[in-house]
């Protein structure tokens, strides 16, 4: 599991580069539409992966924090949504918001594989590697790069929700026993 959450931190934080402009002969930086597909994208993958949480875990912890997360990140995702259309901003793909989804097909993939304590905990070690990188993301490139400054206001807004779903989820990585 540990050799998991590596793996998606790595793929994640080279497409994040890629698209923030840490390797420009390869890509330009995300422009606004693009930084809000990539925020859609990752909300929309967290809430699958809690609702594949739900049908697959006994777990009344891993249920909490299932529900947690499809409600904090449709609240998300409603806002991005509402402050896209008040901007007439279309979310847009780009190669990180396309890799991401590629990476959640292979994750739930896998989580469908598993079960019991397996399903548990690598659902939620997988949940603490994605905040974590998301965190990361929107500090070194998302922020930096929204050229708008409602959107660039929203998403350091979102910050402090974000850094709580990680620290729950590291809790409760730790309460599960790695």
């Amino acid at each position: 599991m540990r050799l998991t959450r590596f793996y998606f931190c790595a793929v994640f934080t080279s497409a994040v580069l890629i698209a923030g402009g840490g390797m420009k002969a390869y890509a330009q930086a995300p422009t606004d539409p693009q930084i809000a597909g990539i925020v859609q994208t990752a909300n929309e993958i967290d809430i699958n992966q809690a609702k594949l949480a739900l049908k697959k875990t006994s777990s009344q912890q891993v249920k909490d924090f299932a529900n947690q997360m499809i409600s904090d990140h449709t609240g998300l995702e409603k806002s991005v949504n509402d402050l896209a259309k008040k901007l007439g901003v279309t979310p847009e793909d780009s190669p990180t918001s396309k890799q991401l989804k590629q990476q959640a097909a292979d994750e739930s993939k896998k989580l469908r594989s598993l079960s019991g304590k397996a399903f548990d905990q690598e659902y939620v070690s997988h949940e603490v590697a994605f905040h974590g990188a998301v965190i990361d993301a929107a500090k070194s490139t998302l922020i930096p790069n929204a050229k708008n400054a409602e959107l660039k206001s929203a998403l350091e807004g979102a910050a402090p929700l974000l850094q709580g779903h990680l620290e729950h989820a590291q809790q409760l990585e730790q309460s599960l026993g790695k």
